[in-house]
């Protein structure tokens, strides 16, 4: 790291940065997977980050001037990325989902579900419903499936719930970031308990989902985020079933739910065989996201209970 903090320190525009920081993060033992998957992108997202330009720049931002004081502070991000393994958006505070900056800190996991590309396709073609009036984010973490739900459907009311009350002061936090205080609830809550007799037009969920053998095999990266978003039990569904078994109650007839369980899916699958899950597909990638609408639910109430 010695030699590149020296080349950092001699960048003096953003493309010469981008070309020393992808050549040590290249040459590093790191993994990819919040944000970006591979070195070069990453080094873009450092890069402007810390240059204060938009995420998209185009090569025009190539000759921008790189300050002695940004390349100190890109050679110390580096240093704390290579070294700790610290994820990035950790190490900026902010991530992007569905096009909107967040606050990003280890109280809750780092956005990236493909969920994301459904808010931004305000759920088509899937929901078939009246215009969803009430959306709960249920295991919402810092807020960003809710709110860009919220965002995206600005008719509608979103209520965010989650047990850790860590998780659930950033996502105040970022209520208050995209000034949507007026139609976001953030709630503690075990499940559906703070949210009793109530019904919404869309239910999503992000729960823990990964199983044991996972999650003792992660990359060190995903170590800093909090345990208790990641890991459920053996097969990773153990919040999941207890969801699917009275999501119904929680729905309006119309109504639908979105759950991602990753790579738990095939061991929904095996545990549910007569239960019609509908696995999305994504253009930007991703997997293991089920949609089953209220009816279904119902249909197959007793299986999900069994």
């Amino acid at each position: 790291m010695k030699q590149a903090d020296t080349a950092l320190a001699c960048a003096t525009t953003v493309g010469e940065a981008l070309e020393q920081v992808a050549s040590v993060l290249e040459a590093a033992d790191l993994y990819y997977g919040h944000g970006t998957d591979n070195p070069w992108d990453e080094a873009v997202q450092l890069v402007l980050a810390v240059t204060e330009l938009p995420p998209d720049s185009d090569d025009s931002a190539l000759p921008h001037p790189v300050s002695q004081a940004q390349a100190v502070r890109i050679a110390e991000l580096l240093r704390q990325r290579t070294r700790l393994r610290l994820p990035l958006p950790y190490l900026l505070g902010k991530a992007w989902f569905a096009g909107l900056q967040l606050h990003c800190d280890p109280r809750a996991i780092i956005p990236r579900s493909p969920i994301a590309e459904l808010i931004r396709r305000r759920f088509a073609p899937w929901y078939n419903g009246p215009g969803p009036q009430r959306v709960l984010d249920l295991c919402c973490g810092g807020g960003c499936i809710g709110l860009a739900t919220a965002w995206y459907l600005p008719d509608s009311q979103v209520d965010c719930i989650d047990l850790d009350a860590n998780a659930l002061a950033l996502a105040r936090d970022n209520v208050a970031l995209l000034q949507l205080q007026d139609r976001v609830r953030v709630l503690q809550s075990d499940l559906f308990a703070a949210v009793a007799g109530q019904r919404y037009d869309l239910i999503l969920s992000n729960p823990p989902y990964v199983d044991a053998r996972d999650l003792a095999a992660m990359p060190a990266e995903y170590r800093h985020e909090p345990g208790l978003a990641l890991g459920s039990g053996e097969d990773g569904l153990d919040l999941t079933r207890r969801l699917l078994a009275v999501a119904e109650d929680y729905l309006q007839p119309t109504g639908m739910l979105v759950v991602e369980v990753g790579n738990s899916w095939e061991a929904l699958e095996q545990a549910y065989p007569r239960v019609p899950f509908t696995w999305l597909e994504f253009e930007d990638g991703g997997h293991g996201v089920l949609v089953l609408s209220a009816q279904e639910l119902r249909e197959n109430r007793a299986s999900l209970q069994a």
